[in-house]
């Protein structure tokens, strides 16, 4: 099939043009907001309007997690096995709709489709993961434990009513890692997502409608900023998953500290990879493309600096300009593309400042992706995969996350100074290495400060029966996201008997 082909293919199985205004989902029902405040959500690809997001009021939210308060002892009453047999019917659900899901995430997002289809999959391996709640929420007992006939048990329980506030970067998955453990324990869950991408997950909520969920089990509320704070200020709210950048979860984390909300906080990340002298370049190439140029580089896990030991340097630099120059930068509907639009004109300005502030630092610009042209989408937001070298530890580009599709490049003496720069960084979100040699692998992910390392891979996502790990300014608070979910949302109680 040619790349028109598929192109017209792609466009002519594209969702709506346009949803029309969004509402909250409340108590099991769709409710209008009690706002005259609207956002309008762009299509990347094209800079159309394709929705209106209403401006929910601490009202709006107040009533949402009134719902849910409301709605707790049903649910916490419920079996485990019965909520499983609940999380079961989601996943059917989730499978017969999933490529529309993948495509609306695309339509908001930008994302390419392929990556779309992997987000989709990731949500629906959440909901697999938190059907295991009957194992997952097993506690201990031992007999005679104190003494002669004092038994003691630990059992886990949810908390009560559950939240989470997402980005706009995984308009669906990032929401998976909190609503299906949380509810499978027995919360009830309200969910604040992105204004920038709100469409995947109102879509969701339709379909959710026929699971049949308990009115009030899971809730809905659209918005900006003011959302979130009601969500925070709440004192029905037990436990908060966020997602965002540094400043904004070190902010919460502290919010939720002095009200004695449970939190797990994700923050930002500038993600290290090193290849080594012995690395199989040829055969991981494409998969640095990936790390790299995937999702536009507007993911946490997407790397953003290469050091190359030694004399490797010379022959990644070449094979990864030859490679990334190959990337198709594009719609994300058109199956051929590689790298989509970003967010929004906006992020796109931000982008094409770090790179005039690489330039201005002193390093050198070997790809130029900012005059990339996309006929027919002369009103999208594209940027195609740009690479630095001669980048330094103390550069700007070299320390902020930059959260698009740049790469840079330095040469390392030796694995120690590679280990050494990397954990330089205040992030500790992740961290890969290429190279065929154990001993090497072994001391890099033993040495570094980062949550998740990848070993011959550059995207190092946990996969869902596994915690979202970080570490230093990427992560705060005691327990992480996916699996650890159900820890953020449960606690442990401890019953001592004697008869």
């Amino acid at each position: 099939m040619s790349d028109q082909a598929k192109r017209t293919f792609s466009l002519l199985e594209a969702p709506k043009k346009h949803y029309g205004t969004l509402r909250n989902f409340v108590d099991g029902e769709w409710v209008e907001p009690q706002t005259d405040r609207y956002l309008d959500v762009e299509d990347p690809a094209t800079g159309e309007t394709i929705a209106s997001v209403p401006c929910s009021t601490k009202a709006d939210t107040d009533r949402a997690i009134q719902a849910a308060q409301d709605a707790f002892w049903d649910w916490r009453s419920t079996p485990p096995v019965v909520r499983a047999r609940y999380m079961y019917k989601i996943r059917e659900l989730l499978e017969k709709n999933f490529e529309e899901l993948s495509r609306i995430t695309t339509q908001e997002h930008g994302k390419a489709i392929d990556e779309a289809r992997g987000e989709t999959r990731r949500t629906v391996e959440c909901v697999e993961v938190a059907t295991g709640v009957t194992s997952l929420m097993m506690g201990y007992n031992l007999e005679d434990g104190a003494a002669k006939n004092i038994d003691e048990t630990m059992v886990r329980q949810p908390l009560g009513v559950g939240a989470c506030i997402t980005p706009y970067n995984f308009p669906f998955m990032m929401t998976g890692f909190w609503w299906p453990y949380a509810i499978a324990a027995g919360n009830t869950f309200v969910i604040k997502q992105s204004h920038q991408t709100p469409i995947t997950i109102t879509r969701f909520f339709e379909i959710l409608e026929d699971a049949d969920l308990p009115d009030g089990v899971m809730n809905l509320v659209q918005g900006d900023r003011v959302v979130g704070d009601a969500i925070l200020e709440s004192p029905l709210v037990r436990a908060v998953g966020f997602i965002g950048s540094t400043p904004v979860a070190k902010q919460i984390y502290k919010r939720c500290g002095e009200t004695g909300k449970r939190i797990c906080a994700n923050g930002g990340a500038k993600n290290f990879i090193t290849v080594m002298p012995d690395a199989e370049i040829d055969r991981q190439i494409s998969n640095m493309m990936a790390s790299f140029f995937g999702c536009a580089g507007q993911r946490c896990l997407a790397a953003s600096v290469l050091l190359a030991v030694g004399d490797v340097y010379d022959e990644i630099k070449e094979k990864f300009l030859a490679a990334a120059g190959a990337l198709r930068t594009g719609p994300g509907l058109d199956e051929s593309v590689n790298v989509g639009p970003v967010i929004s004109a906006k992020h796109l300005a931000s982008i094409h400042g770090y790179i005039e502030t690489g330039i201005k630092e002193g390093a050198d610009l070997l790809l130029d992706g900012r005059q990339v042209e996309v006929p027919g989408f002369e009103g999208g937001h594209y940027i195609a995969p740009t690479v630095f070298e001669n980048c330094t530890p103390d550069m700007t580009i070299c320390k902020d996350e930059i959260f698009g599709p740049v790469a840079m490049l330095a040469r390392v003496k030796d694995l120690k100074e590679a280990i050494s720069i990397t954990n330089g960084t205040q992030f500790g979100n992740a961290a890969s290495i290429y190279t065929t040699s154990g001993r090497s692998a072994r001391t890099f992910w033993y040495e570094v400060d980062s949550g998740n390392i990848g070993v011959n891979l550059g995207v190092a996502a946990p996969v869902s029966y596994f915690p979202f790990a970080g570490m230093k300014e990427s992560h705060f608070g005691s327990t992480h996201g996916q699996r650890d979910s159900f820890e953020l949302f449960t606690d442990c109680k401890v019953v001592i008997t004697r008869w």
